[in-house]
């Protein structure tokens, strides 16, 4: 993996690429990119073609960026670019956030999230949702204790193991478990 940089003109965006970018997702690359900096640099093959980065291209190029930052993903085949291209992109949707943590996230940060698609109110739905789940529920059990079948002094054997019923700090049950090797 190589960074360098690129000549924005010379990169080539896959023409069969799967990930679709609406315009609205644009702005949002755009607005994190003035806000943020261009902190993720595109990947390209050696022929300048994009594997990932499809979105953030588009921005920089209507940011009216000339030269950006580019790892060249070097010797995969091409069957390795195009399942790697679907995976990427695939893995990202793979996953949530911890609504707790980001909550906890969100009260110290500055920045207009909501331009980020952060819906405050659904947030707040989805935590109140956990906190309901989250209460303690006694556990139903029968209250009629049976009598124990294990009598004070029965050992058990475990394969090579033994158990006993009895009373550790008593010396004389742990001799009969040890047979006196203690």
């Amino acid at each position: 993996m190589e960074l360098v940089k690129v000549k924005i003109k010379d990169i080539v965006p896959y023409e069969k690429n799967a990930k679709l970018h609406p315009q609205e997702q644009i702005e949002q690359i755009k607005q994190s990119i003035q806000e943020f900096g261009n902190n993720d640099p595109i990947a390209i093959d050696e022929n300048n073609v994009i594997i990932e980065g499809h979105g953030r291209y588009t921005a920089l190029k209507e940011l009216g960026y000339e030269e950006v930052d580019c790892i060249i993903l070097k010797g995969m085949t091409k069957k390795q670019k195009d399942a790697y291209r679907l995976v990427h992109n695939k893995l990202t949707m793979n996953s949530d956030f911890d609504v707790e943590v980001l909550m906890e996230e969100l009260k110290d940060i500055e920045t207009d999230m909501k331009k980020y698609d952060f819906d405050f109110e659904e947030l707040e739905k989805e935590f109140e949702k956990i906190k309901e789940t989250q209460e303690i529920v006694e556990d139903e059990f029968d209250e009629e204790i049976e009598q124990p079948r294990a009598k004070s002094g029965q050992i058990y054997k475990l394969g090579r193991h033994r158990l006993m019923c009895g009373d550790s700090t008593k010396e004389e049950d742990v001799e009969k478990l040890t047979g006196g090797k203690h």
